[in-house]
């Protein structure tokens, strides 16, 4: 019963009183328990504080003081801070970390009543597209091929968020997208996941990655689901210099405007080279419901989209070298033991870092070292001035721009992981949201040939969610997307 059930659905039981959350919750811990030694997608489970979540959130329904998700099982992805429970980032060098805070975001959550269910698995200081870079294991996708039961990887770096979510493990989940990590592994496991203007959501309590880019969101499996959860996570935060001081709109509300009216921009140049035709073919046909919903579907341009991925494999790495430097052996992390304290350093750096975190710190570190910091650094961030100029000048002639999300569907374990350049291309329609700031929605809408799922993506002006949310809601409710994962929680 509990599985079949979207976030909006799970709120109105538990208001009518249906069920309790002691018993959604408990259903829950037990398709984790079930499944997750197979999927890998929680890092670690909380089924004692869940629980008590589940009392105070049925004292709550009881007294009649029930919140926007009071008594909603959540995942948290491992990159929330959380008081008293082990934060990972999918790094063993913070393997033993327990914080003795709690995220702006993930407190947000609990002020409006959710439970948590536990930690998701991610791609170590979410690095990676596939989930597959984290200290922990690899996450599993619950989906397969047709007539194949080799592993896929569900993207990332929320790849254990985005699991959790498909394979009715909890009701939603927090994320993080940086340059692509909400929206990407949404689309490989056939949901829907929010990435909000940079500022929207407080970064306060969240491991950092590349700090102009990190902004949090939510997956669930609809978008209005999405909508609700957004709702919960925004708001200003004095504590992070970055957030925005900008009321928090009714989400819910915009998923039923439609989309009669609105001008929805397709820019040429996301039609990548080497694109499966079924994308292709997807893509006209999400802008073909629009377009029978009311909308006008227009031609537009985003000339220096080409150089996005290019100038984030060089913003970002630059910031994650910065942001990691802190990681030494000394304060809060793992530690190895050195004869002398740069010895110590070394150590512990090599022991508690992957080699995909290596990697990008190493990149960082040469981009910003005196005599390459003019020609590539300073280069990029002027790049990316003008990536956000045309993303500015696009949206003076139209409301939304809808494209793929991804240039493919889910692919294998150890596919593509012997080529750093192919793993990276993964985020090619998704970076430029991230250098420019906007909001990106991903949306189920298909499948592949294999039965696998294939994601849109709808992008919108600053600080417009309404919107995207409209236009994303439109797409779902033509696509009607009903195809479920082969492993999935029956509870």
């Amino acid at each position: 019963m509990f599985s079949e059930l979207t976030l909006v659905a799970a709120r109105d039981g538990l208001r009518r009183k249906q069920f309790s959350a002691r018993e959604l919750t408990g259903a829950f811990l037990g398709a984790i328990e079930a499944l997750n030694p197979r999927l890998n997608a929680f890092i670690t489970v909380t089924p004692e504080l869940a629980l008590e979540h589940a009392a105070a959130a049925d004292a709550a329904l009881a007294r009649g003081e029930q919140g926007n998700l009071t008594g909603i099982p959540l995942a948290i992805k491992d990159l929330f801070c959380t008081a008293g429970v082990r934060t990972t980032a999918g790094s063993r060098i913070l393997e033993h970390f327990v914080p003795p805070y709690e995220s702006t975001v993930s407190a947000n959550l609990l002020r409006d009543g959710a439970v948590f269910l536990g930690k998701a698995n991610l791609d170590e200081f979410a690095m990676g597209s596939s989930n597959m870079t984290s200290a922990f294991g690899a996450v599993t996708n619950p989906w397969t091929r047709q007539g194949d039961n080799a592993p896929l990887v569900p993207g990332g770096s929320s790849g254990g968020s985005a699991a959790a979510v498909a394979a009715r493990l909890a009701l939603g989940a927090t994320a993080t997208d940086t340059g692509g990590s909400i929206r990407q592994p949404a689309s490989f496991c056939g949901i829907a996941g929010m990435k909000p203007t940079y500022g929207r959501c407080s970064r306060w309590g969240i491991v950092a990655f590349a700090s102009s880019l990190d902004q949090a969101g939510p997956v669930a499996r609809t978008v209005e689901d999405c909508a609700i959860l957004l709702t919960s996570m925004a708001g200003h935060d004095p504590k992070d210099s970055t957030s925005a001081d900008r009321p928090v709109p009714d989400f819910a509300a915009a998923c039923r405007r439609g989309v009669k009216g609105l001008r929805i921009g397709v820019p040429r140049e996301y039609r990548s080279e080497g694109m499966p035709p079924e994308i292709e073919a997807l893509w006209q046909q999400g802008l073909g419901w629009l377009r029978e919903q009311g909308a006008e579907i227009v031609d537009v341009s985003l000339p220096h989209t080409k150089y996005g991925l290019a100038t984030y494999y060089i913003v970002a790495p630059a910031e994650a070298s910065s942001n990691l430097a802190r990681y030494d052996g000394v304060r809060f992390t793992s530690r190895e033991d050195g004869a002398d304290l740069t010895e110590l350093y070394e150590k512990t750096r090599a022991a508690g870092f992957g080699a995909e975190v290596k990697r990008r710190i190493m990149i960082g570190t040469y981009v910003l070292s005196a005599g390459y910091y003019d020609a590539y650094y300073l280069r990029a961030q002027k790049v990316r001035a003008l990536i956000l100029k045309d993303f500015t000048d696009v949206f003076r002639g139209v409301d939304a721009l809808v494209t793929p999300t991804a240039p493919s569907a889910a692919f294998a374990q150890g596919e593509r992981m012997d080529d750093p350049i192919k793993m990276y291309l993964n985020d090619v329609f998704t970076v430029p949201a991230n250098m420019s700031g906007i909001p990106g929605l991903s949306v189920p809408a298909g499948l592949d040939a294999q039965g696998l799922p294939l994601g849109l993506q709808v992008l919108g002006r600053p600080f417009d969610e309404e919107t995207v949310f409209a236009v994303g809601a439109a797409l779902e409710r033509a696509a009607g997307f009903a195809a479920l994962p082969s492993m999935r929680a029956e509870v």
